[in-house]
């Protein structure tokens, strides 16, 4: 049993404390607003969740250092706009180290900061450092309180915090999953609200279902650009965080920002919408924060460009449409087929005429003539040389590197150098014994700066030769020589 302090009373703060309390927790719940608090223990009922049945096992407080203390988990449940504020106030009472769950999903304005980073910064303010984790994925409260079966990611980088949150909001109608891209999923929660948005005034318009579908997929093609742009894993878009939010807050009945944006599509005004809706609009909040984060990072949004049209300087929904579609044409995919009949076609060659195959991994940013070194020098110990080159995610995530050239750029400067006859991406440590088999590799080769940390591969039945690298240049030595002139 763990003990649990839930900061928030709203409809998901609510319907987490009740699931966690059923499951034998110890739960608190607190709210910055005391009449909240006197409601629910008067009545046991919460006014936006009338079938949820509450059990007498949960506990109250009005007191926000009660609530801190001596918890094995802080649960944050306020919405975007109050993360900071809260975590200024309860800052003095939370001991180093906490475990903070975090449930809101947005961007603040100001910083650009998601919320694990606005609660993070807000405790180093006081000399504190707290493992957060955000939990986001397809959830309504109004399904959760009345326990059907529901799916969702506790993300942080320390998978052991990720794996203890997992275990104590796991149980027979939740299903958790670990995911260490705590920024894909952060951004996931708070982009997939504007498109959500966008498709509720579609739906206001009297489009259809072909509507609908259009702006959900180019949506998550946006979302996963400015996700990859600034270093979050591309799978975290495909899953529960990215497109199963989406589809569930684009096309649920329990979606504010669904039906707000039908409000609007309708012709009501923003305002008129967001009363009606009677409850926070996260998608409007945080339209401000990805238009400049799109900005920032040189990626085209234009279905998030239109919503911010609509919301915020109150172009007519049907003048954005005819915008959107009037667009420049283009092609969906971002690699060729000609591009992908070629990799095929060389990499089948080499089977068939009994190459002796060369494989080596690296970032190869700002590319110079110490990696054209290595690449001649493993080239020469095969035919048929292979590069498996870091994504931008993994250098981000598992290296923590951040490249000045993009994958696709890097990967287009290695395809023009002669001794490389493949480019493959490397995502993750674990792919290499795999790729000695997929690739059908003799020889493993890579700089002698790790020396000894693949010999393991010989037992996938490979030669490891450690390359001399050329002393004298790096890419590292590059970027501090262009710092120091700056």
């Amino acid at each position: 049993m763990s003990k649990i302090g839930v900061l928030g009373s709203g409809t998901w703060g609510m319907a987490l404390a009740r699931m966690l309390a059923n499951s034998n927790h110890d739960v608190t719940v607190w709210s910055a607003l005391p009449q909240e608090i006197d409601h629910l223990v008067a009545t046991h009922k919460h006014p936006n969740l009338p079938d949820m049945v509450i059990p007498e096992s949960l506990k109250y407080t009005k007191s926000i250092e009660e609530i801190c203390q001596g918890r094995d988990i802080l649960l944050f449940a306020v919405p975007s706009v109050f993360v900071r504020s809260t975590t200024k106030n309860a800052a003095p009472y939370i001991k180093n180290g906490q475990i903070i769950v975090d449930v809101a999903k947005g961007i603040e304005t100001d910083t650009m900061m998601t919320m694990s980073q606005v609660i993070r910064d807000e405790l180093r303010k006081v000399n504190k450092e707290a493992k957060v984790v955000a939990l986001s994925g397809p959830t309504h409260a109004e399904e959760v309180a009345i326990d059907l079966p529901t799916t969702i990611v506790s993300a942080c980088p320390d998978l052991e915090t990720a794996e203890y949150v997992q275990d104590v909001f796991m149980n027979t109608c939740m299903r958790v999953y670990t995911n260490p891209d705590v920024l894909g999923v952060e951004l996931c929660g708070a982009v997939k609200n504007i498109i959500a948005l966008g498709t509720g005034i579609a739906a206001g318009l009297g489009y259809g279902d072909n509507t609908k579908a259009a702006l959900m997929t180019r949506g998550m093609a946006e979302l996963t650009r400015l996700g990859t742009a600034m270093g979050c894993n591309h799978e975290t878009f495909s899953g529960l965080a990215g497109m199963g939010d989406l589809i569930v807050t684009a096309t649920s009945v329990h979606s504010r920002n669904n039906k707000c944006g039908h409000l609007i599509g309708q012709g009501k005004s923003v305002e008129e919408a967001k009363k009606e809706v009677g409850m926070v609009v996260e998608g409007i909040n945080a339209i401000p924060a990805v238009m400049q984060l799109a900005k920032n990072y040189h990626v085209e949004m234009p279905i998030v460009n239109a919503v911010y049209e609509i919301i915020e300087k109150g172009i007519s929904p049907k003048d954005v449409v005819m915008k959107l579609m009037s667009r420049d044409k283009r092609s969906e995919v971002t690699h060729s087929l000609a591009d992908v009949h070629f990799e095929q076609a060389l990499l089948d060659n080499s089977h068939h005429t009994g190459m002796r195959r060369v494989i080596t991994y690296g970032t190869f940013d700002l590319l110079h003539y110490g990696h054209i070194n290595l690449l001649k020098r493993a080239k020469a110990l095969g035919d048929y040389l292979i590069v498996a080159l870091s994504t931008d995610e993994f250098n981000s995530l598992m290296k923590g590197k951040h490249t000045y050239f993009s994958y696709e750029q890097r990967k287009q400067l290695l395809e023009a150098i002669r001794y490389v006859d493949l480019v493959i991406p490397e995502e993750s440590w674990e792919q290499k014994r795999s790729d000695m088999h997929e690739y059908h590799v003799d020889t493993f080769a890579i700089g002698d700066d790790w020396e000894g940390k693949f010999d393991f591969l010989k037992e996938e039945g490979v030669n490891v030769v450690y390359l001399p690298r050329t002393p004298e240049i790096s890419t590292t030595q590059i970027k501090e020589s262009l710092h120091k002139k700056d």
